[in-house]
């Protein structure tokens, strides 16, 4: 209890500081009127000016969250200038064609997000994902302190929205799909997310409602835009869970940029706090890298690549979990034998080039190849005792087990093997008429996937075998009576597949902005059509296409209050992927159809001043009917397919969130939400999804203090209420529903920043050579909370009982990290 009153003391402290001012960039390509780049060009702001280089290249420093004049200059040239209000650490380019006339141009209001606030988009600034702590930083870790985004796992990078499943969400980079591991089972076996924080420039993220021209899931978009540098930098991160290297450059001629990231994960430290003694020897690494070639101002080319290795040894040694009551305590023992060895290597490469025919029309091409090596390789054999725990303070044994009420073995056993080649190829265009804008797509995808799954699980309880509880055995009432049935696995799961899947999809949106009345309004309309076919040596699939018209429609009406209103939906599909199509005995089931949903999102977007800083409340209310359901089990974070659209289901809710200056020059949210989702499986009535997360409370703080300005404080605090995934796989959830407890978790950081007095020092000073060095310090789980993801079901022969003992997750850990960039 000290100890935790004074981390809530420090924190209540660092609550009242304020933050210096942010400064953002502004850069871009100045040119004539004949489009020859142009040099020597004064570029001013507030008394600061550079000069554009022999391609008529520039890059200049703004202050940020207010309105300033750059003004462009040139000796044979008139003037040139135009107002931009830019968010923190905001990188903008603005090219310029530059004449004999003085041109003034329009205002630039970048802060306030203009288009992606029409959408519906939700901005994550970069330099926020890479500060927060977490015990998985990166982009997912912030979204989980998102409304309507929820995950239980501390390890894991999966995140579930609005009542959707991990599979239901879509990830991009720079407009192309990436893809998660098919056999992870739990969230410690993850390693790293593809996003390289270092290397990102811009993240969206929509959690429902979104455009025709993103793919075809149901729950949510995250779009991740890579940055190009311009210039040299290097920037590298140390701490004891692992470390990270990028490096830039670009060349002299400005046509060829490129920036490379490489991460080394060790998630000992927080895998070891758990109640399971292990060894573990995990080695979690990738090499990421980001290029481009800009030939002429009418062609730009580009290529990203990444090479992933997960590997994961782990043994287990000794487990020991105390529940029950105070009255009368129980203790579950664990005396484990074997191992574990998996193996994830992915590696993913994506060429694209974007073609501007004219200044109305663009043209972008994109190939890309995934091809995903995956093992998992395990016998685990397991002693476990069930007894009586010691409750007398005063006894010698206080906590230890004195009786052992039940004692019983297992043994799980796996060799499971999928090697996955998936490649894409698409083409995109771009049409400006007027005020409409028209996009479309074309996209053909080739999935050929081999798979071998071989699983068993043996359970003896007191010398006797436990036969699984959904095969018709003979009655198994030992030790009263022998029995004379047959000995089969609690558990058993053997297939070998080889899968094909062709894909066709395209789609078609209209974009329009203008006046109804004073009243400002934009309109969106599109529709997604996607053809695929199921192959494969054993099975062949019918030829299936499902067509998705989607809308967005907005207004800004002319009052005081800086308000927009959002009306969205349509029609979302989601045509099987791979591990859809398998159904829990590893089956490929080639007919599975579609599962549909009909989406409603209904919001409000409200800008005001309070404090005289800005702040913004953002409301959604949602609805969706879902019909073609492919129901599942969830344990951990492994999904498994009942493969059969026997069902509906529904998802309804309310998503808050209200962000802005709590302290001056940061960036902070507060964020609620409420969910219910049911389903209906065979017209047996509605029962809550395995994803029910029914309230929600995220808090994103940053704040620094004021009598030492370079230390940072950063708190990353979530709760959730309970799961209903605390029953046994097996069991069915018409008749057997449990939840598990609620999750609650903070993770807090502090950081002291060694560059923040840079402008005062002397050239000569080391620290002149930084750009950024901090040194941090992290608590994970700072108050220590005891979060589950899952049950151990313990079965007692004799009195036939069945014990769920919670599988806790991490407890609190501490860590130490270095930053630096130059």
């Amino acid at each position: 209890m000290k100890v935790t009153s004074r981390f809530l003391t420090l924190f209540f402290i660092f609550l009242n500081f304020a933050l210096a001012a942010q400064t953002a960039r502004i850069k871009g390509v100045i040119l004539d009127q004949n489009n020859t780049p142009l040099p020597m060009v004064n570029v001013t702001v507030e008394g600061k000016t550079t000069n554009s280089n022999e391609n008529g290249f520039y890059l200049i420093s703004v202050p940020a969250e207010r309105k300033i004049t750059i003004s462009f200059s040139h000796v044979s040239l008139k003037k040139s200038s135009a107002v931009i209000e830019l968010r923190p650490n905001e990188d903008y380019e603005l090219n310029i064609v530059m004449n004999d006339q003085a041109e003034e141009m329009g205002e630039v209001v970048i802060i306030s997000g203009n288009r992606r606030r029409i959408e519906g988009l939700t901005v994550i600034e970069p330099e926020v994902i890479r500060r927060i702590p977490g015990a998985n930083p990166g982009v997912e870790n912030i979204l989980k302190t998102l409304p309507g985004v929820y995950s239980n796992s501390d390890l894991s990078t999966q995140y579930a929205v609005r009542g959707g499943n991990y599979d239901e969400n879509l990830v991009y980079v720079n407009e192309i799909e990436v893809y998660r591991p098919f056999l992870v089972r739990s969230g410690q076996q993850e390693g790293l997310s593809f996003t390289n924080t270092d290397l990102v420039d811009q993240v969206d993220f929509s959690a429902g409602g979104f455009q025709a021209k993103f793919g075809d899931k149901l729950s949510s978009v995250l779009d991740i835009t890579y940055r190009r540098p311009v210039g040299f930098g290097v920037s590298a991160e140390a701490s004891l869970l692992g470390g990270s290297l990028s490096a830039e450059a670009v060349s002299k001629n400005q046509k060829w940029t490129g920036i490379v990231g490489l991460r080394y994960r060790d998630n000992s430290l927080l895998v070891n706090s758990q109640e399971t003694e292990t060894n573990f020897k995990p080695t979690f690494a990738d090499v990421q890298g980001y290029f481009t070639f800009t030939p002429s101002t009418k062609w730009q080319f580009s290529f990203l690549g990444n090479i992933a290795q997960n590997k994961y040894n782990y043994q287990p040694l000794t487990r020991q979990t105390n529940f029950g009551t105070i009255d009368e305590p129980i203790a579950l023992q664990i005396f484990y034998e074997g191992q574990e060895k998996d193996r994830y290597d992915t590696y993913f490469g994506a060429f694209k080039s974007t073609f501007s025919v004219n200044d109305n029309f663009t043209l972008k091409f994109i190939a890309s190849a995934y091809q995903a090596l995956e093992q998992e390789y395990f016998d685990i054999f397991a002693g476990y005792f069930l007894g009586e725990v010691d409750a007398n303070i005063g006894s010698e044994s206080f906590g230890d087990v004195t009786f052992s009420r039940a004692i019983g073995t297992q043994l799980n056993h796996a060799r499971n093997d999928l090697d996955a080649l998936i490649v894409n190829t698409e083409i995109k265009g771009f049409h400006n008429v007027g005020a409409n804008q028209i996009e479309w797509g074309f996209k053909y995808t080739r999935e050929d996937i081999r798979d071998r799954v071989v699983e068993w699980e043996v359970i003896d309880s007191a010398g006797f075998s436990l036969n699984p509880p959904i095969l018709d055995l003979p009655i198994n009432d030992q030790p009263y009576n022998p029995y004379v049935g047959p000995l089969v696995p609690y558990q058993y799961v053997r297939a070998k597949n080889q899968t094909n899947i062709d894909r066709l999809s395209a789609y078609v949106q209209y974009n329009r902005k203008g006046l109804l009345g004073a009243h400002q309004v934009w309109f969106n309309a599109g529709v997604r059509a996607h053809n695929w076919k199921v192959s494969g040596a054993i099975t062949e699939g019918d030829n299936q296409i499902v067509f998705s018209p989607r809308a967005q429609f907005a207004i800004k009406p002319d009052w005081n209050q800086d308000m927009v209103f959002r009306l969205s939906g349509g029609f979302y599909h989601q045509p099987p992927s791979y591990r859809e199509l398998r159904d829990s005995l590893g089956l490929v089931r080639p007919n599975v159809k579609a599962q549909q949903s009909i989406h409603v999102v209904a919001s409000n977007d409200y800008s005001f001043q309070l404090w005289e800083r800005p702040f913004k409340l953002v409301s959604e209310a949602y609805y969706k009917s879902l019909s073609d359901v492919n129901t599942y089990t969830l344990e951990n974070v492994r999904i498994r397919y009942r493969a059969d659209n026997n069902a509906e289901a529904f998802a309804y809710g309310l998503d808050l969130r209200l962000n802005g200056e709590f302290v001056p020059g940061t960036e902070s949210w507060l964020s609620f939400g409420y969910l219910k989702t049911e389903e209906n499986i065979n017209d047996r009535g509605f029962i809550a999804r395995p994803t029910d997360q029914r309230l929600k409370f995220g808090v994103l703080f940053q704040d620094y203090m004021p009598n030492i300005p370079s230390v940072k404080l950063y708190l990353n605090l979530v709760y959730n209420t309970g799961l209903p995934g605390g029953s046994p796989s097996y069991a069915d959830p018409y008749q057997y529903q449990s939840r598990l407890r609620d999750y609650r978790r903070a993770d807090v950081g502090f950081s002291y920043v060694l560059t923040d007095s840079n402008d005062t020092r002397s050239d000569d000073h080391w620290l002149r050579n930084f750009k950024d060095l901090s040194v941090g310090f992290e608590i994970f789980n700072i108050f220590n909370n005891q979060n589950s993801i899952t049950n151990t079901w313990v079965r007692d022969v004799y009195t036939k009982n069945q014990y769920g003992i919670p599988n806790y997750m991490t407890t609190r850990v501490f860590n130490v990290k270095l930053t630096a960039k130059l």
